[in-house]
């Protein structure tokens, strides 16, 4: 039996920063993955000055176009497939600023979920991973996401519902994604500050603890031994060069020191329909050959 997995993603970079090598991991392994952006991200910011001599990086030209290119060359570092759910990037309004009516958090569910349903039965996951009901953290679009995704597992194992887009699947595993936790944080801030007392790195993880102060340790009940294609998630990360500049001192710490501290991306098991013994070490731990489907 080929094991599927899929992966909802609010924007392309999301895919690389939440579970890239995980996605590495598994297709070294023989798993089909997939991954879908729900929208285009037209509406993120530079986050790269080094890009600004590039036409297409301004959002008067062709941002659009620009995220496209960027998902092409993660996706091929990855060696995963990709769809894209087609929606408008909903961007980040400041407090109090209205979302336009176009966007992807503005369409109702029963629209913007059928693409998802579509894609579900079309290529019959075993295991689909995206955000919490807080999306991960409070950007409207990540938001979406967990909603579009929950209304579309429902929809996609209900056989009375959008019968044209073929036959029901039930998925068995969902999970959220927990890759950015303070336990994670903490085990690599104190490795570095043992193993490279000197790492440049140590003062940005300094400015660091106040965004991680205060948050809870994040429920995983699930870590893939990923350590291995951390390099993978790199290049998939650097790829979307508009967003992530190559240095970043949030995504890019010494891999040597991860995998010694923290060799896993980690993930919380939401609703199995199979057996499985918790914590695991695999995605797909208690789906076996004996599944008839």
């Amino acid at each position: 039996m080929t094991l599927r997995l899929l992966a909802v993603h609010a924007h392309p970079d999301d895919e690389s920063s939440k579970g890239a090598a995980t996605y590495a991991y598994y297709r070294d392994r023989g798993v089909e993955v997939t991954v879908v952006s729900c929208t285009g991200g037209e509406r993120g910011d530079i986050q790269n000055l080094g890009l600004d001599a590039d036409a297409t990086a301004h959002a008067d030209r062709d941002m659009a176009g620009l995220r496209r290119v960027e998902m092409a060359r993660a996706q091929a570092f990855m060696g995963i497939d990709h769809r894209w759910l087609g929606y408008l990037d909903s961007g980040l309004p400041e407090n109090g600023e209205a979302l336009q009516p176009q966007s992807f958090a503005m369409t109702p569910l029963e629209i913007s979920g059928v693409p998802l349903v579509k894609v579900i039965r079309e290529l019959r996951p075993h295991v689909v991973v995206t955000y919490d009901e807080n999306g991960g953290y409070p950007h409207p679009d990540h938001i979406r996401t967990h909603e579009v995704t929950m209304w579309a597992l429902a929809a996609a194992a209900d056989p009375e519902q959008l019968p044209e887009w073929g036959a029901a699947w039930s998925v068995d595993k969902l999970y959220y994604d927990r890759i950015i936790s303070p336990q994670r944080f903490r085990a690599v801030y104190a490795a570095l500050q043992s193993g490279a007392p000197d790492h440049p790195l140590l003062a940005s993880f300094d400015e660091m603890t106040g965004w991680m102060a205060g948050r809870d340790d994040a429920n995983v009940t699930t870590q893939v031994p990923a350590g291995a294609f951390f390099g993978t998630r790199d290049n998939a990360l650097r790829a979307h060069a508009s967003q992530v500049p190559p240095d970043s001192p949030f995504f890019f710490w010494p891999n040597e020191i991860q995998q010694a501290a923290w060799p896993w991306e980690d993930f919380e098991l939401v609703r199995s329909s199979v057996d499985t013994t918790l914590p695991e070490t695999d995605l797909f731990a208690g789906i076996t050959d004996e599944d008839p489907r």
